[in-house]
């Protein structure tokens, strides 16, 4: 019997239903993640759909790695195709396995190998960052807190600022700053790390043409697309980052909100902060980041300006070619 399986996994386990052609239930069963893959090789597989969450990773790997054929969805694109009054494991895992049968479930990526381990750095690296300016801030808070202000132009991170704050003889801050030593350690190993790896890569080389991408955001980009041929468009990748104008229409009116903010964060944030380093440069994306910021204001100007850079980053990677400082028509490279 050919059979098609939707599967909603949890931390520990997973609510199995197997249908036939016909969408007639053959088997639904809970069952310890682990067995899964051995449970199904007893029918004719054709397909088997999961939704997209953390514990999905290793059954997803599981699996592909027995040959089955694995589609992941998107929870938030399913759960609009198929929401039901009443939610309960069987019912969803029933939900997937009819939408991976009628060829309807909303995919979501799942990167190789290689990206996801690339992906896993960047994005390590970025939160050792975060921590560390969290540290620095509760640091600025103990001393508003003692009534104690630095010196005039000494910068409280520099060598000479951190021997000033150890001499303060506070405790919170000698526990931060212990902290942040171990953490600035990490920070430069994995720095290290990736500035290897993006000398490496031609993708990444590419990417640090454009002005405003040094190694590590074209590294973080090159982690978040992946392959750049799965999306057909610059504007579906710009869609892919949330940095597409929200649309409301009805009656014939159609009104544009501000960006969707949906996909990936990540991009969306390396776009921002690639923006504001590359309108210090005279470029035609710059010259329009003036005349938006002047009509519009400066936050709008630089959405603007992180959603022409990540169209350059599309046609660079697409097309193998560098970025152009001073490209034709089109307005980038």
């Amino acid at each position: 019997m050919s059979a098609y399986v939707g599967l909603d996994v949890h931390k520990d386990s997973a609510f199995v239903t197997v249908l036939d052609q016909d969408g007639r239930v053959a088997v639904q069963r809970k069952l310890p993640n682990e067995h899964v893959p051995s449970f199904l090789e007893k029918f004719n597989v054709l397909k088997v759909g999961l939704e997209a969450s953390t514990h999905v990773v290793p059954l997803y790997r599981a699996l592909v790695g027995r040959g089955f054929r694995v589609e992941v969805s998107h929870p938030k694109k399913t759960r609009y195709i198929a929401e039901s009054r009443i939610k309960s494991d069987r019912v969803d895992s029933r939900a997937i396995a009819e939408l991976v049968r009628l060829d309807a479930l909303p995919q979501s990526y799942m990167p190789p190998p290689d990206i996801a381990a690339l992906r896993e750095k960047v994005r390590r690296r970025a939160f050792l960052v975060r921590e560390r300016a969290k540290l620095k801030t509760k640091i600025r808070g103990v001393l508003a807190y003692e009534g104690v202000k630095p010196s005039e132009g000494l910068g409280l991170f520099t060598r000479k600022g951190v021997d000033w704050l150890r001499s303060l003889g506070l405790e919170p801050i000698d526990c931060y700053l212990r902290v942040i030593m171990v953490l600035n350690g990490e920070i430069r190993r994995l720095s290290r790390e990736l500035r290897g790896l993006a000398g490496l890569d031609e993708d990444v080389r590419l990417l640090m043409t454009i002005p405003g991408l040094g190694y590590y955001l074209a590294l973080l980009v090159k982690a978040e697309i992946g392959d750049v041929k799965r999306f057909r468009s610059g504007d579906h990748l710009c869609s892919y980052a949330g940095l597409v104008p929200s649309t409301y229409s009805s009656g014939g009116v159609t009104r544009h909100g501000g960006i969707t903010r949906e996909g990936s964060r990540w991009l969306r944030w390396a776009m921002v902060e690639a923006a504001m380093t590359h309108v210090k440069y005279d470029t035609s994306i710059t010259r329009s980041y003036h005349w938006i910021a002047e009509k519009r204001g400066r936050k709008t100007a630089i959405v603007a300006t992180a959603r022409r850079l990540l169209l350059a980053c599309y046609s660079v990677l697409k097309n193998r070619r560098r970025f152009r400082p001073f490209p034709s028509r089109s307005g980038f490279a």
